[in-house]
Order: structure tokens, then C-alpha cells, then sequence
């Protein structure tokens, strides 16, 4: 991480899915799990106008959010590329947008000082030979594989200097499969300092946990990729959208395990995002604004493992808090109360002398404690 100190500091990055599957509002995988015939799907791209897709708009919106990233799907599985490209004619400037998604987003993210991840699936379920096809016959696989290569190549040279590739789609082959090593070799021979993630086989430079949260162990940098809802492409359906306290519980438990939340938003066909993950993320970047981003932004890892204390054989754990999740930088330990416990409430556990107590917010204020051994006592 020498050369992307960013990353791990990073906390809250922003995920973005679009493609051809957001006008059918069935989610990123519909074209495969209802089986929708080749022709019918790809006709899809003379609807796909993209009229309200606003790259600065939504990068002022992660700014607002608090989010110090952004990652877009430049082409998902489907194959459908949301850039400009000489390879194929199944992409956005050669279709119903005539626009560079893409070059437009990755403007919009530096002009803002946002760093800026492009998602590229391995997998392709449009171009011929396919994955299925390689897996068949040899001469497929290394027509597919240099196709592949060919995309990563454009893509990278096209869009440079960003700051990471995201694989993804690395399915029906392993590391050798994908030829990564060499895969890997040729991407950093184009951008030196870019970071890609572990989705062509190989470790890569951080772990991506999906939809779940913890940090690897042993400790390596890491994101965990989440989405606000139970779908990662735009889906009408699906209104299980978290709440705003529970945002707030991912992001702590990314600072406590000093790892990021890559939080996804789909957007509509149109290109907006859905006012419901507006509204529950305007919420959380207020949360930041008010004191919560003291306790995210800046977070160290703990210096003893939180699940070996001494005193496991009594029953307890260090990582575990009926009221919150704890964090920590420099001197400062922050709990994060996300079950208010009233106005009179302990600490247990401390093996250090406590000198000040604050509850943080737009007004923060000391409050009283006192300490008695490793119990402090509060009073909020």
C-alpha cells in the first residue's frame, strides 16, 4: 500500500451498477436467469438512452454523502461497455446514447478529488467465444483469453492514470485460467500504481468480502462491497432498502476492522439514483457532517486481537458491545452507541486511565464519568 496510502484510510467509497439490465429493472443478472433470447436482449441498447445519467450529479452526491471514492461498471457480464471502444460495436457511443459513460464519470470523480475505480467483468456473456465455448475447445479458450485481454488493455489505456481496476465475473476459471499473472503484469505495465482487487484468481492488492463485513485475517486491506438493498443492478421490486442507522453500523464496522465500505446504488434506466437510497444516504453523510466522522475517518487497528482477551474463560469479548461498535485513533477510543442505552451507562474492560469523556455532535459537550478499575461509569 506504499504506493496507495488512499486505500486504507478511505473508509466509504461509492459502488455504481449500470448497464442494458436497468431498463428491464430485474436486476444485473436477468438477461442469464430468465434465459432472454441473444437478439432480444442486446436490442435492448436502442433504448438505452442514458438521458438523465449526470456524472457530476452523482459525484457531487458522493461527495455529499461523505464517500472519499467511486467505482462504475464500465461492463458488467453482459458485455455491454459504457465507453467508447474500437472492439466492439455493443457500447454506448455506438448506440441509443451516443455518450462516453465512462470518460464522463471518471471527469466528474477528479474534478472532485474523488479516486476512481473502474469495474470490468472477466466474464462476457455477448462476445463469441465465450467462457462456456472456452472451457470446450483450446483454440476458443485462447481466442476468449486474448479477447479479454484485449478489453483490459483498451480500457486501461483509454482511462488513465485511475486508481483501481475491479475484476469481477472471474468464474468458470481459476488464477491460471485467466493467465492473472500475466494478466496483472500487463495492467501495472500501463498504470504502475493502479491497485486491482482479488477477482482474477490471485490475492490482488486488497480482499473483497461481498456482502458481508470483516476484516481477513491475518490483516490485509480490505472492502467490503455491500449494496443498499438485496440487488446490485436496479430493480423495481426490491424495496428492502436499509435504514440510515443501519449504513452507520457497516461504516463502524469497517473503521473498527480499519477496512472500507464500498456501498452500491443501481441506478434507474434513466441514469438517477432511486430517491429511496437518496434519502437514507443524504441521512448518513448529515451523521458524518454532525461528529460521526471523527469516529470513521482516520481509524487504527487495535493493538491486541479483540477476540483473544485474557479473560475469555469469564465470558467476555473484546470485539463485542451490546450498545455499539468501538473504535480507535491515537489516544482516543470512540464507542459508537447504536442502541442508545439512556442516560446512565458503563464501560467495562479498559486497561487504561480515562481522562476526558465527550459526546460527540453538533453541540459536543463533556459529560461526567468515573472510573473504577476497568469499569467507567457515564453519564450522557
Amino acid at each position: 500500500m506504499e504506493d496507495n496510502p488512499w486505500f486504507p484510510a478511505a473508509r466509504y467509497g461509492l459502488f455504481i451498477h449500470y448497464g442494458l439490465y436497468s431498463l428491464l429493472e430485474r436486476g444485473e443478472w436477468v438477461w442469464n436467469r430468465e434465459e432472454i433470447p441473444s437478439a432480444e436482449y442486446t436490442a435492448l441498447a436502442d433504448r438505452f438512452t442514458a438521458e438523465h445519467f449526470d456524472a457530476g450529479s452523482l459525484c457531487d452526491m458522493a461527495v455529499r454523502w461523505g464517500m472519499r471514492y467511486v467505482v462504475l461498471t464500465t461492463m458488467h457480464h453482459e458485455g455491454f461497455r459504457l465507453y467508447d471502444t474500437e472492439l466492439s460495436d455493443f457500447c454506448t457511443t455506438k448506440t441509443a446514447s451516443k455518450r462516453d459513460l465512462v470518460d464522463e464519470l471518471v471527469a466528474a470523480a477528479r474534478q472532485r478529488g474523488l479516486k476512481v475505480g473502474l469495474y470490468h467483468s472477466l466474464n462476457n456473456w455477448h462476445d463469441k467465444p465465450d467462457a462456456v465455448d472456452a472451457l470446450e475447445d483450446r483454440a476458443a479458450y485462447d481466442i476468449f483469453i486474448e479477447n479479454t485481454f484485449a478489453r483490459l488493455r483498451e480500457l486501461l489505456t483509454r482511462f488513465q492514470p485511475v486508481d483501481m481496476l475491479w475484476y469481477d465475473g472471474w468464474w468458470p476459471f481459476n488464477a491460471d485460467g485467466w493467465q492473472a499473472e500475466r494478466m496483472n503484469a500487463m495492467v501495472r505495465g500501463i498504470q504502475p500504481r493502479i491497485m486491482v482487487n482479488g477477482r482474477n484468481g490471485l490475492p490482488g492488492d486488497f480482499a473483497t468480502p461481498e456482502g458481508h463485513m470483516g476484516a481477513p485475517r491475518p490483516w490485509r486491506p480490505w472492502e467490503a462491497c455491500m449494496t443498499l438493498n438485496n440487488s446490485w443492478g436496479f430493480h423495481a421490486g426490491d424495496l428492502a432498502w436499509k435504514t440510515p442507522r443501519q449504513v452507520v453500523e457497516l461504516l463502524a464496522g469497517a473503521a473498527q476492522g480499519c477496512g472500507n465500505l464500498l456501498l452500491n446504488v443501481g441506478l434507474r434506466a434513466n441514469g438517477r439514483a432511486p430517491e429511496a437510497a437518496v434519502g437514507c444516504l443524504d441521512e448518513v453523510g448529515n451523521w458524518l457532517r454532525r461528529g460521526g466522522a471523527e469516529a470513521v475517518f482516520g481509524t487504527e487497528r487495535f493493538s491486541f486481537d479483540l477476540e483473544e482477551r485474557s479473560d475469555q474463560r469469564a465470558g467476555n469479548r473484546g470485539d463485542f458491545n451490546h450498545h455499539g461498535l468501538l473504535t480507535t485513533k491515537q489516544s482516543n477510543l470512540y464507542w459508537l452507541l447504536l442502541r442508545w442505552p439512556g442516560t446512565a451507562f458503563s464501560l467495562g474492560g479498559l486497561r487504561c486511565r480515562v481522562t476526558r469523556a465527550v459526546l460527540l455532535g453538533e453541540n459536543s459537550r463533556e459529560i461526567d464519568f468515573q472510573q473504577e478499575g476497568s469499569r467507567v461509569s457515564l453519564r450522557g
